[in-house]
């Protein structure tokens, strides 16, 4: 299990094939995992890696609330497809197949032998991933919107959330649920392609109708 080296390119390819149908390194939430591989990453991925680049900016977001976010640190080797081999601290001398770093730079001590293995691993794993067929990830997620007080108008609240339109985005069925002194909030349910629609940028718009909505939270997410 593991990436590879995070700061090369290949590493990088990993990674983003690693996202093609996840939101997150591990579950259906930011992470300590996240936080872990983030950590890894030198730079933004390039544009060309888009389920990285998306995933990498996301988790940015949360670069004040990384302490707190829930799970335990691990190696960063225990994360990443079981297919790929961890080669973080592996040693650069060994001569055991089984040792070789598939993802290292290309020092100049390194063997012929081992070079010529490293790279024909790689391209075995580029093989395999190419012939599997796309999947478009999706999640359902449940937002709770609440309104300043109880004399907003809940069903111009609920025309503007609709009024939200994007590509990779259908809104589902919703409800009004008391919180308490009177003032009941939205539940709102919406179909989100991962690659397209984010959290971040459903809470941008929402709280944007700035009149009625004082804030938003997610309730339930769940992958498709």
């Amino acid at each position: 299990m593991g990436f590879g080296d995070l700061k090369s390119a290949a590493g990088l390819r990993v990674l983003n094939d690693f996202l093609a149908d996840k939101s997150y390194i591990e579950g259906y939430v930011p992470s300590q995992a996240d936080i872990v591989v983030f950590e890894a990453i030198a730079a933004p991925p390039p544009a060309d890696l888009f389920h990285a680049l998306r995933w990498y900016n996301h988790i940015k977001s949360y670069e004040k609330q990384k302490a707190s976010l829930p799970g335990v640190k691990k190696a960063l080797g225990k994360y990443g497809p079981a297919d790929v081999e961890d080669t973080t601290g592996a040693a650069t001398d060994s001569k055991d197949d089984d040792d070789i770093d598939l993802f290292g730079s290309d020092d100049e001590e390194e063997s012929e032998e081992a070079r010529k293995l490293r790279e024909e691993r790689l391209a075995q794993y580029e093989s395999k991933k190419s012939k599997k067929p796309a999947v478009v990830a999706k999640s359902s997620i449940l937002l709770d919107v609440k309104p300043w007080d109880d004399e907003t108008d809940m069903a111009k609240l609920e025309e503007c959330v609709r009024s939200i339109q994007a590509d990779g985005l259908v809104w589902g069925s919703s409800k009004l649920v008391p919180v308490g002194y009177g003032i009941k909030k939205l539940q709102i349910q919406c179909v989100v392609e991962d690659d397209k629609v984010g959290t971040d940028m459903l809470e941008e718009r929402i709280t944007a109708f700035e009149d009625y909505v004082q804030s938003m939270d997610v309730a339930a997410f769940n992958k498709i």
